[in-house]
């Protein structure tokens, strides 16, 4: 079965209250800073002299980012899981997906506000002190000769972001990081920073500014798709909400993929097969109730898109996920509806 990752990051926050993150760097802390009931849990580690490494996960829309404005600092991010957006200064948004890295001084998202389209994020980010590591550099840096500034002029012309795509090499570097043991923390974040840094010392800046788009176009597609969530049931076309908002229907659908990481019909049919993975965790309704009530008419047709999004059958999801359940009996439609004829979303 493919893993439910919005399912993995509740239950990695299941003992943190609502609207509040939880701070294990030690000693552990309780933060109120999210809206309604989002939550969260960021934990620091101080590397070596100007670098510390930072492991956040996310259940909810936004989170405000506050840190100064450190013009001459750099910070590295990596998404494992869901997508983040900066909404940073002049007018810029920069949204990453899995596997993604973005890097960008620090005066860039000094005060910004994180955002999270599909509700939830896990990843790393690296905060690095140019000056003061390239005084006391751990060995295998001073031995290559790496100089801190270089990365952030190379990367960073101008104080403007930038972003790389993901690739293997940044699986290889990033993907150990996550769910280690307690004990091998610390050495093995020592390790893979070094690692990173002496990677992107290699690379040459990315040719286009991939990943940023204007704030006003992101605010809009948030509107469109706060617009769609709230009737599931429609169907519309690209060019009908294009003409609706006033927008090139070509910008819409490119901000709307770099926003939310699918086209529009992908996104609104994850979104439908999510909310009926947490009806078959958490009630009782037969298979036919929760098709319905995601949409769907033909029960058969529900059951093959859950199957395309999760690798499993609606009855196997809630075998493993909400066993005590003693509905899982499938109701038979004999007619389909307009609602599953295909659409431009």
């Amino acid at each position: 079965m493919k893993e439910d990752w919005q399912y993995a990051i509740q239950t990695a926050l299941d003992q943190v209250p609502p609207g509040h993150l939880l701070n294990l760097t030690q000693p552990p802390s309780y933060h109120p800073l999210f809206p309604k009931n989002g939550r969260g849990l960021v934990e620091s580690f101080s590397l070596f002299p100007g670098v510390s490494l930072s492991h956040l996960v996310v259940q909810g829309d936004a989170l405000p980012h506050h840190h100064p404005p450190r013009k001459a600092a750099l910070e590295i991010t990596h998404c494992r899981r869901g997508r983040v957006g900066w909404e940073m200064k002049d007018g810029l948004t920069l949204y990453l997906g899995p596997g993604d890295l973005s890097l960008h001084p620090m005066a860039c998202c000094a005060h910004s506000l994180l955002r999270f389209p599909l509700g939830y994020y896990e990843g790393f980010s690296l905060s690095l002190d140019p000056e003061t590591l390239e005084a006391d550099p751990p060995p295998a840096l001073a031995q290559s000769n790496l100089h801190p500034q270089t990365l952030l002029e190379t990367f960073c012309p101008q104080g403007k972001p930038a972003s790389l795509t993901a690739q293997p090499a940044l699986d290889h570097i990033f993907l150990p990081l996550y769910d280690l043991p307690q004990a091998l923390r610390l050495p093995y974040y020592t390790l893979k920073a070094q690692e990173l840094l002496l990677f992107l010392s290699q690379l040459s800046p990315p040719a286009e500014e991939g990943h940023q788009y204007l704030s006003q176009q992101v605010e809009l597609i948030r509107t469109i798709h706060d617009q769609l969530l709230a009737h599931p049931g429609q169907r519309t076309t690209i060019e009908t909400l294009a003409k609706e908002h006033h927008i090139n229907a070509s910008t819409l659908k490119t901000v709307f993929k770099a926003v939310y990481g699918q086209p529009i019909a992908a996104h609104m049919k994850h979104h439908r097969m999510q909310e009926a993975a947490r009806l078959l965790r958490q009630t009782d309704q037969s298979i036919g109730e929760i098709a319905q009530q995601v949409g769907y008419e033909n029960q058969s047709k529900f059951s093959t898109v859950f199957r395309d999004v999760f690798q499993v059958l609606p009855t196997e999801y809630r075998k493993q996920y909400n066993p005590g359940s003693e509905n899982t009996t499938l109701c038979s439609f004999s007619h389909k509806t307009p609602t599953e004829s295909k659409s431009d979303h």
